[in-house]
């Protein structure tokens, strides 16, 4: 039986998307059967695994409001182990063409959770807001992963996201945990980012992970030739820091 987690924080630009492709490439590269859901309008996760948007025929707004079924929609990349639920720019209009819909908050959960059979995880990037898709996100998930960046807000908006959870869980979908917080865009020379990590760290404790994202070039750049870092540049920070945030991932499953 797989696992659906969501990769959930309202502010954009903190590593969302880039913890989603690496999370689920060094998965894929530990055998592990990986479906990635670009529940995002921006499709940057689209992007990034090697796809163009503009050739895409079918994509996750066709399941929300065409009732597609979801083989016709599911992509296998380039890489092993590693398949997709692309985005296009059609999905800015979901939330407007779902609203009048009943039990529109559990619309992805109804496509996603046949799949759990076929996958051993299921992350989904979702958009950089609270929205209806967002929420679709958070109700059909088992677990939350929240990427944090090490900068001056993060514990404000952290705080906002938790109140968001436990209002999902008493509304929706009560048994939705919290997998963990990881820290990204880490730079070693900043004393602002070591403050956050150790706030972040005495608010969440043993729900922050070990592993610390560093801010890295190679993350930046593997996006734009449509590749996870790992198969980008192996040697690069960005890399070595996601196959190590893997392995505590799994170590944390007991799936390793």
């Amino acid at each position: 039986m797989g696992k659906i987690i969501a990769i959930v924080n309202q502010k954009g630009g903190v590593g969302k998307t880039t913890t989603a492709i690496n999370l689920g490439a060094c998965l894929a590269i530990e055998g592990k059967k990986v479906l990635l859901v670009d529940s995002d309008p921006q499709g940057n996760l689209t992007t990034g695994v090697g796809f163009d948007r503009n050739r895409i025929k079918k994509s996750l707004y066709d399941l929300y409001v065409n009732s597609t079924a979801v083989k016709d929609v599911i992509t296998k990349t380039s890489f092993d182990n590693l398949w997709l639920i692309p985005s296009t720019i059609d999905l800015v209009g979901v939330e407007v063409e779902i609203i009048s819909k009943p039990k529109r908050e559990f619309i992805l959960q109804s496509i996603l959770l046949p799949l759990v059979l076929e996958f051993d995880y299921i992350l989904v990037d979702a958009p950089p807001s609270l929205g209806l898709l967002t929420l679709n996100c958070l109700v059909s998930a088992n677990s939350v992963l929240i990427p944090v960046q090490c900068e001056y807000y993060a514990l404000e908006g952290l705080t906002l996201l938790t109140k968001t959870i436990d209002l999902i869980k008493s509304s929706f979908n009560p048994k939705l945990k919290v997998e963990g917080i990881l820290l990204t865009m880490f730079d070693i020379r900043n004393t602002l980012s070591k403050q956050v990590v150790d706030e972040v760290r005495k608010f969440f404790g043993k729900k922050v992970y070990t592993t610390i994202i560093p801010r890295n070039v190679t993350l930046a750049e593997a996006p734009s030739h449509g590749k996870p870092v790992v198969f980008y540049d192996i040697k690069s920070k960005g890399a070595q820091s996601y196959m190590s945030f893997t392995m505590e991932f799994l170590n944390e499953e007991g799936a390793w």
